[in-house]
């Protein structure tokens, strides 16, 4: 009887211990379930966020090349970076303009065939009358010229397919004479002729001026020049020095006052100095206003105080101011014949690249547009085009 209460006791112990085993057991099993079903949602979790962000960049095509830049239809090659604007009208402001125009390569060797070309900006009040004697003039040269108009802004060109000037127009503002809005539209001017990066040279013109020499003789003494023509001199009379203002110190000293004529050709670097200037531009905006005309002193006198190793000191253009008062002469039907041209080309004596020359004149004015007819009749004799 002992013996099998015992054996039953025995027994008991034996199952509570494999009971106690299996306790111990389950709660481990049911422990390591957990975690790979928690790894399991974590990793499904992943997938499907990717695949949702995949599936959204499809829709929205920003994972597609041509997207980036969808204003191009062409391959992303260097050509689309150097070819200027095929439309000169555009609806960014001037200070956006100015800015993106003051990009400057840092490599001065360029990755590509560029032919140097020049600017040919056209400040106007609207049509340009002697436009026909541009038009010969520029015949055949089209790899080596641009051409830039900027024209009151309700001014609307007409000019043939034919024409240099067609489609050439820039957004423009309104200009007063003798006040910096005029400075303004010039700085519009060179900003523009910027953005093809093949213009190297810059000439400001009016609708009255006309070319002395044919395009390859132009071309050939601009190219070859070692300096800009920046006309600049100390004119100490009433009005030279006499419309200083003294409030323009610290940054303009009398001493470095300068004044010029408003028609300059300049390089592409001193282009660039112009239009990203904002050292000088207010000084002059606020303190130089009629009876100081500023478009004879602002660049002329920044580029004097900045550069002036680089500037000739004189115009390529030439001005009859013999008759006096606030405007040069104005030439007509009438005045234009070859001893006309001949009493411009003598007598002429100037420094070029430091040596004596008697070719100073490139361009004139003024001329009416009365002076058309007898300019293209003497054009082949005179002018050479």
């Amino acid at each position: 009887m002992q013996s099998r209460m015992l054996g039953m006791e025995e027994g008991k112990d034996q199952a509570s211990i494999i009971r106690t085993n299996i306790s111990r057991t389950l709660p481990l099993r049911l422990l390591l379930f957990c975690l790979l079903f928690a790894v399991m949602v974590i990793g499904l979790s992943i997938i499907c966020m990717y695949s949702v962000r995949f599936f959204i960049f499809q829709q929205t095509g920003t994972v597609t090349p041509s997207s980036l830049h969808p204003w191009f239809n062409e391959p992303d090659t260097i050509g689309r970076w150097i070819r200027p604007p095929a439309n000169l009208w555009h609806s960014i402001s001037d200070n956006e303009l100015l800015w993106r125009a003051s990009f400057v390569p840092k490599i001065g060797e360029y990755p590509f065939l560029r032919v140097p070309k020049i600017a040919f900006m056209f400040l106007t009040k609207g049509p340009l009358p002697l436009a026909p004697l541009w038009d010969r003039f520029f015949e055949g040269n089209q790899r080596h010229y641009s051409v830039y108009v900027h024209a009151l802004p309700s001014y609307v060109t007409g000019y043939p397919q034919s024409s240099a000037f067609h489609g050439r127009q820039i957004p423009s503002q309104m200009v007063e004479w003798g006040k910096m809005s005029m400075c303004e539209a010039e700085r519009r001017l060179l900003a523009n002729a910027l953005l093809d990066i093949s213009n190297e040279w810059f000439v400001l013109l009016s609708e009255s001026c006309i070319p002395l020499f044919n395009f390859s003789v132009i071309y050939h003494y601009i190219s070859r020049t070692e300096h800009s023509f920046m006309e600049s001199y100390d004119d100490p009379g009433p009005y030279g020095r006499g419309r200083y203002d003294s409030r323009m110190a610290p940054e303009v000293a009398l001493s470095q006052w300068r004044k010029g004529s408003q028609w300059f050709e300049v390089n592409r670097k001193l282009a660039v100095d112009i239009i990203e200037d904002v050292k000088y531009y207010p000084k002059f905006k606020e303190f130089c206003q009629p009876a100081c005309y500023v478009d004879e002193h602002y660049f002329t006198t920044m580029l004097t105080i900045q550069v002036p190793q680089l500037l000739a000191n004189r115009t390529l253009t030439w001005t009859d101011w013999s008759r006096g008062g606030a405007h040069p002469a104005t030439f007509g039907k009438d005045d234009i014949s070859e001893a006309f041209f001949q009493r411009i080309f003598e007598g002429q004596a100037c420094l070029y690249n430091g040596q004596p020359t008697t070719v100073c004149f490139l361009f004139a004015r003024k001329f009416a547009p009365s002076a058309l007819d007898p300019l293209l009749e003497l054009a082949s004799r005179v002018f050479g085009i």
